[in-house]
């Protein structure tokens, strides 16, 4: 979200989402009936900051939150 213009995006990583419905169409296609495959949460989440929204709505983030952010966007 932080891409599209918002201040912060959080959220599952796309990337390990697409790597597990990868690996559950590989079982579907060796056989594995749908409904035996388990529901799995997401275990890895991403945090973005846009610092240009943050300057041109006057905020100043603390250097705590940026070193905790994946991507800084400037």
């Amino acid at each position: 979200m932080a891409h599209e213009g918002c201040l912060i995006g959080y959220g599952p990583s796309r990337i390990a989402l697409r790597k597990r419905m990868a690996d559950q169409i590989a079982q579907i296609f060796r056989g594995v009936p749908p409904g035996e495959i388990p529901i799995e949460q997401p275990t890895a989440f991403e945090f973005g900051l846009n610092l240009t929204i943050a300057k041109s709505l006057g905020l100043i983030i603390p250097p705590v939150v940026l070193t905790r952010a994946d991507e800084v966007i400037e």
